[in-house]
């Protein structure tokens, strides 16, 4: 009897093996075949994807050789998910701006999804997005984006970081947290009205927990849970993975709470207020992303994205000073000369500042933060180069091959200012300037990014001259480029204060 059961037992469980086997072989088949108009590329391993991914963890340091291999268009593979790289300017701005409408939906992120409960504006697709993004524009101009006021804001923030490095008096110190204090105070008192003392514990926490948050949604664990999506339902891997989120979620939550306690309808004093009072104008129960789950995704993820990327780069421009102190030595002269060294430079002066801005520019170029970008996904069944992208495939836009093309910079692996210069020494944009993404998925704060960049910059370089403490310094520019988070996030720099009547 026992044997007979143990027969049957095994038989089941053979049935059920060769039943998953058959549904995996017919699934394969189907998606090869859905697949089958991709772009060409390497030959993935079976169920574990492309070979560069399985064995570096990351392939985009193989793109230019699969570029030169396969094209402006290629296929690789996450486990079993395709994703389409796009290289160089033609290729990334024809998608993204010419074809910007199919290439406009984002790739589904099980992990964000789960975690900001479907209010993740940079993720999310369809009218929640469009609704999304209308309304945090309208809001934030409201509070001043691209007014006076908010530059006043950025100015007046500024004076507590100049105040704060001359604390240094020339001896080395680690630049990056003094400038993540003025991003995040900045942010902080357009979202929920309130500005830190420097050496606030709250603040220092802050600063690190956003770090932490956004490092978490980049990491590779992050990446094979959006893969296998029923991980996330094990508590030990969630909290592992929304740790840090959780407690940067905490901390809003209290300020959320004490908003309500202390809102006056005849007054708003920030974006925490607007959107109080807006929920309160439409009611709870609208079925709109107007609710309190809402009010608190969309500042969280304003507070991050308002932080991390701004000091990472605001800090590299400064590291890149003190390496081309023949640079930095132009920079200052002309903010004298325009300034006349008794006043902040405004965003007034900044067409006076060919030079200056150049620069900024040149830095953000050469800094390359963010290689490919968060993805794209496709909205139809795209006709894209000779080839068919299914819908909803995830498109990888290669902004590194971009912000480097051969074909639009003269001296793409140099570190030079003239490329955003004309023959008489004026300020030119460049269309293959993507730092802040290009087409309906820009960048939602870039006007408030680049005040902050010319600002801040300038700033920095009227009242100080930055150089590398003893030992520092990278051996190359090559160095300075390829080594650049090292630099950024710990980097001992010197700052010297200027002779001049603006101290």
């Amino acid at each position: 009897m026992i044997l007979r059961i143990m027969d049957l037992f095994s038989l089941l469980v053979n049935s059920v093996f060769f039943l998953l086997f058959v549904l995996f072989v017919s699934s394969m088949w189907l998606k090869k075949k859905r697949y089958s108009s991709l772009p060409p590329g390497p030959s993935p391993w079976p169920l574990l994807g492309t070979p560069q991914y399985v064995i570096k963890g990351s392939a985009t340091r193989h793109y230019p050789e699969l570029c030169k291999k396969y094209g402006s268009v290629f296929t690789v593979w996450k486990l079993t998910e395709p994703v389409v790289v796009l290289c160089g300017y033609e290729t990334v701005k024809d998608a993204l701006v010419t074809h910007s409408e199919q290439f406009s939906a984002r790739p589904h992120n099980p992990v964000i999804h789960m975690f900001s409960k479907g209010y993740s504006f940079g993720t999310e697709n369809g009218q929640l997005w469009r609704h999304l993004r209308r309304f945090m524009l309208t809001s934030l101009r409201n509070f001043g984006m691209g007014k006076k006021s908010m530059e006043d804001r950025v100015l007046n923030e500024a004076q507590y970081l100049l105040a704060v490095i001359s604390e240094t008096k020339g001896v080395p110190f680690m630049l990056r947290q003094h400038i993540a204090c003025t991003i995040t105070n900045i942010i902080s008192t357009i979202l929920y009205g309130k500005r830190y003392d420097y050496r606030d514990k709250e603040l220092l926490d802050l600063t690190e927990t956003i770090r932490k948050h956004l490092s978490n949604f980049q990491s590779k664990f992050h990446q094979l849970c959006n893969i296998f999506p029923f991980l996330l339902y094990i508590p030990a891997i969630r909290n592992h993975v929304f740790h840090s989120s959780l407690y940067l979620q905490s901390f809003l939550k209290k300020e959320i709470k004490l908003h309500k306690q202390t809102l006056n309808t005849n007054t708003c004093r920030d974006f925490m207020d607007y959107f109080l009072l807006k929920i309160k104008e439409e009611g709870p129960d609208s079925g709109s992303y107007l609710c309190d789950t809402g009010l608190l995704m969309i500042t969280m993820g304003l507070l991050a994205a308002g932080t991390d990327t701004i000091s990472n780069s605001l800090t590299y421009s400064v590291v890149c000073m003190a390496h081309f102190p023949d640079v930095q030595a132009k920079v200052q002269k002309e903010i004298d000369e325009v300034t006349g060294s008794l006043r902040p430079a405004g965003m007034m002066d900044k067409a006076q500042m060919p030079y200056t801005n150049a620069v900024i520019h040149e830095t953000q170029r050469f800094l390359n933060l963010v290689t490919e970008g968060i993805g794209h996904a496709v909205t139809m069944d795209t006709q894209f180069h000779g080839f068919t992208i299914p819908k909803g495939t995830t498109i990888i836009s290669f902004f590194s091959s971009v912000l480097n093309d051969p074909t639009q910079w003269e001296t793409p692996d140099e570190f030079n200012p003239g490329h955003f210069l004309d023959d008489k020494g004026q300020f030119q944009t460049r269309p293959a300037f993507m730092a802040f993404s290009a087409g309906k998925r820009v960048c939602l704060g870039e006007n408030l990014a680049r005040m902050e960049l010319f600002l801040l910059f300038c700033s920095l370089l009227q009242r100080f001259t930055f150089s590398f403490a003893p030992g520092n310094k990278p051996h190359s520019v090559k160095s300075l480029r390829e080594n650049k988070f090292m630099f950024i996030s710990s980097s001992q720099l010197c700052a010297i204060p200027r002779n001049s009547s603006s101290n």
